[in-house]
């Protein structure tokens, strides 16, 4: 019995209380929450269902607690449970209806841990985005991981997810960049507000090798090719870094294309046609402070160029057209400001604001020896998705990338991402599969043979424990798809490499010597394997590798 069945069942008991008792049982959630309580000796899990109705109800909650802990101990696949505190009911399972999980986890295999509840949802969901100036640096390698996870969890649950990256191919910073490469293949002194570094140097050495006698064109000809050319070798080298990440978009968007394909001009007289767009001071604003922004935003300005935000309401409306009934923008600390100016913007467009959802994340820090690491993008000195692979491979990036809530700054520390010892997160939880793959290997070479047969056999209380964590795996993923927090699941997972460790080192899985392969032998044989795959199940979801061997 897994914790949705189980919150069913409380769900069932309740509403036949409620009528016992003559109570109005439309108060009764259709979702009622079943927690792990954190001592185990107070039971397998708890629901506050008789505090969270008693007083609507019109009962004391002490007394509901009462009524449902005597119906709940009628049902099938509980064991017992107890009325505590000011209206708490505490369970315990019955062994069979608590092991079954184990079965149902080997039943479904890889697809264990999803689900459908979000399936009506389309969902375009964009991150990374950086600019073509320079390589993908540490902030946007964080997204490149934890968008890319959050994308598999929401799939997981059900939802269409298209991964988007924004390609910024048009404005100020690319005359920046070209203007920065030119100068490097002319060896001359980088741009006061150009990029500089090794990369630039590549790229424009790439350049000149590419095109003999460019640096003999007229100087306005030149520049146009080092743009062109140097952001189509951008692209490039960031797609490639990107899938050898394990992060692939099914669509790159290029912003010179809502210009291209005239999509902008078509945004703007949409909006004026509305009224949502009009003339001050010789540009074109938004009303943006009737849907919630705290101004209206210049859109076209004075001198007749599209400001910024022109070609972002363009892009939302393109999302839109395209059939995507929620727009997920994974952007960088400083941009707080667009949640409320896309939502804006939505607005004004006549779409649902409540469609698009905006995801803020934090820094990320990075230290060597101890000590900070310094980073400029246009000094040079910038840390890239590279850089980090290159020091501790892309699993343990990614692995550390994720597992923290965007909404707190983290560290990444490379000396210990590089240790091989259970101080390490992704070493300890890839260490369990690699565990229980060896087990499994020895397992074959004795002839003993996993079997769900038996799993009443397992009643001890580490036995118990892991079985309960496994039973936790699709709670566990469908919050995270509900909340956006992709960092749930490695948490779990290093519970659940816990959970397995300690009875591992408990309950004897293989018989020894001249013993006798036995039924519980084949029972925790069953639950090696479920354990197996829901490691594997969760590493997938953040995109790690499940190794057999370490």
């Amino acid at each position: 019995m897994t914790p949705t069945d189980l919150a069913a069942l409380i769900r069932a008991a309740t509403l036949t209380v409620f009528q016992a008792h003559d109570l109005d049982g439309s108060l009764v959630p259709e979702t009622v929450t079943v927690e792990r309580p954190r001592n185990p000796e107070h039971g397998d899990y708890a629901t506050n269902i008789a505090l969270q109705l008693g007083k609507r109800a019109g009962v004391n909650p002490r007394e509901l607690a009462g009524w449902l802990v005597d119906e709940l101990r009628t049902r099938d696949g509980i064991a017992d449970a107890d009325q505590a505190g000011p209206g708490f009911v505490n369970l315990r399972l019955a062994a069979a209806a608590q092991n079954a999980a184990v079965a149902t986890i080997l039943e479904a295999g890889a697809g264990y841990g999803s689900g459908d509840e979000l399936s009506a949802a389309r969902v375009n969901l964009e991150f990374v985005s950086a600019n073509p100036t320079g390589p993908i640096h540490l902030g946007g390698t964080r997204w490149a991981a934890v968008g890319d996870a959050l994308g598999r969890v929401l799939a997981a649950r059900g939802a269409q997810v298209t991964r988007e990256y924004y390609f910024n191919d048009h404005g100020e910073q690319i005359n920046r960049f070209a203007r920065s490469l030119l100068a490097a293949a002319r060896s001359e002194p980088t741009p006061e507000d150009g990029y500089a570094g090794a990369y630039v140097d590549e790229i424009a050495a790439d350049i000149v090798a590419a095109v003999p006698g460019v640096l003999d064109q007229p100087a306005d000809e030149a520049l146009e090719t080092f743009r062109a050319r140097g952001v189509d070798l951008m692209f490039t080298h960031i797609k490639t870094t990107l899938a050898d990440f394990g992060t692939v978009f099914d669509v790159y968007t290029h912003e010179n294309s809502m210009f291209d394909r005239g999509l902008v001009e078509e945004c703007i007289a949409e909006l004026k046609a509305s009224d949502n767009l009009y003339e001050a001071d010789g540009a074109w604003w938004l009303r943006s402070s009737n849907y919630g922004d705290d101004k209206d935003r210049v859109v076209i300005k004075s001198d007749g160029d599209a400001a910024y935000i022109a070609g972002d309401i363009a892009y939302l409306k393109d999302k839109h057209d395209r059939g995507f009934n929620h727009l997920i923008y994974m952007l960088g600390a400083d941009h707080h400001g667009y949640v409320v100016r896309l939502k804006a913007a939505a607005a004004a467009l006549g779409f649902d604001p409540q469609s698009v959802e905006v995801l803020i994340g934090q820094m990320v820090n990075l230290v060597r020896d101890g000590q900070p690491v310094r980073m400029s993008k246009r000094a040079g000195t910038v840390i890239t998705l590279d850089d980090l692979v290159e020091a501790v491979g892309v699993d343990a990036a990614r692995y550390a990338l994720i597992r923290s809530s965007i909404d707190v700054n983290i560290d990444i520390d490379l000396d210990l991402l590089r240790k091989q010892s259970s101080d390490n997160p992704v070493y300890y939880v890839q260490y369990a599969h690699a565990r229980l793959c060896a087990l499994a290997r020895n397992a074959a070479e004795l002839g003993v043979t996993a079997s769900t047969e038996h799993l009443d056999l397992l009643d001890d209380p580490a036995e118990g424990e892991l079985i309960r964590t496994l039973g936790d795996f699709p709670e566990v993923v469908a919050t995270a798809a509900e909340l956006r927090e992709p960092h749930r699941i490695p948490r779990y997972l290093e519970n659940l490499a816990g959970s397995y460790h300690r009875f591992y080192a408990r309950c004897r899985v293989l018989p020894q010597g001249d013993e006798p392969a036995g039924d519980v032998h084949a029972a925790r044989l069953s639950l090696c394997s479920a354990t197996r795959q829901v490691l594997a199940n969760g590493l997938e979801l953040v995109g790690v590798s499940a190794p057999e061997r370490m």
